[in-house]
């Protein structure tokens, strides 16, 4: 509420943690949140969030490499497991953990060969594109039903694709965004790019290709099989973090990329600072060009924005 004085302007902010419950549906009927030590940010704010509901962190090490960091993050996913167990009254045998590790892998499967479809030329799919279906799959409740949509829907880009259909002419400028995370809703810097003629054909980030690969290994433990192979995900959290550079090359050849933006949130400092490590490797080991941007969610940039992705376009086309 804002009061109006005749000489000054007085500004109270009343909290009421009952819009907090009635934001989000999936907070809201959720009886346990799982979490994770990654971004600073996200730490500090779990101390908040148990002010509304029960929680339980998983802690990451600081390196994914060696023997003990695999048996720290083991013994993590271990504790969690054990924690939904005496949460929900429930046991989690070995036969359903390895059910669901092939139905997500499953799930995993689809959206790859979804993703996978921009590395023809012309891209049939637009970045808005990727990002639509990629967000959505995280608020399918049912991932059969989920992964059954993803298959129907890489069936009938197929299907355009046949006819010629793209999203964008043939010589349009293919752009890699690499970075932080995107969703819907902080899409700004995609829809810049393609509003300028060029087209986002992958999204390296974690709601991108990033955390699809490698799938979980089917055979033997199954929370040694998920443990290893979150400890694969090349997460900037985790140092050294080369696998995001193995990454980078492969993809950049796969989706023969003509130029790398890597988007870095606010405040995001791992991704800050492994932008200077990023921005040699693009510019000096595979000579494309490389626009780094540094923004938040809100749009007050869009015109400054707009500026410099025009110009880096330009400069490939």
């Amino acid at each position: 509420m804002i009061r109006e004085g005749s000489s000054q302007i007085t500004m109270t902010i009343h909290v009421d943690k009952s819009n907090v419950y009635g934001s989000c549906p999936y907070f809201y009927f959720a009886d346990l949140l799982i979490a994770e030590t990654t971004c600073d940010g996200k730490i500090k704010m779990y101390e908040l969030l148990r002010e509304y509901k029960p929680i339980h962190i998983l802690n990451l090490p600081p390196t994914s490499l060696g023997e003990d960091a695999f048996v720290y993050w083991y013994n993590e996913i271990l504790k969690a497991k054990e924690r939904l167990e005496r949460e929900f009254a429930v046991e989690i045998t070995t036969a359903k953990l390895q059910e669901a590790i092939r139905l997500v892998n499953e799930e995993r499967r689809a959206l790859l060969e979804f993703h996978r479809l921009n590395r023809h030329d012309p891209a049939p799919l637009s970045g808005l594109d990727l990002l639509k279906v990629l967000w959505a799959k995280g608020f399918t409740p049912d991932i059969a039903a989920g992964t059954a949509v993803i298959r129907q829907v890489t069936l009938a880009v197929k299907e355009q694709m046949a006819r010629g259909v793209s999203a964008a002419p043939p010589g349009s400028p293919r752009i890699l965004l690499t970075g932080c995370p995107v969703g819907l809703g902080s899409e700004k810097v995609i829809k810049l790019v393609e509003a300028g003629g060029g087209v986002v054909v992958c999204l390296e980030s974690c709601s991108g290709i990033k955390a699809l690969e490698p799938l979980v290994d089917e055979e033997g433990d199954p929370l040694q099989a998920i443990a290893a192979k979150y400890l694969q995900v090349p997460c900037p959290c985790l140092t050294p973090n080369r696998g995001r550079l193995e990454l980078l090359e492969r993809l950049i050849k796969e989706y023969r990329v003509d130029g790398v933006i890597d988007l870095t949130w606010q405040a995001c400092h791992t991704y800050n600072i492994e932008s200077y490590s990023i921005k040699k490797f693009v510019q000096e080991k595979e000579g494309l060009p490389f626009l780094p941007i540094e923004t938040d969610y809100s749009t007050s940039d869009l015109q400054q924005l707009k500026v410099r992705i025009d110009a880096f376009l330009e400069m490939i086309k």
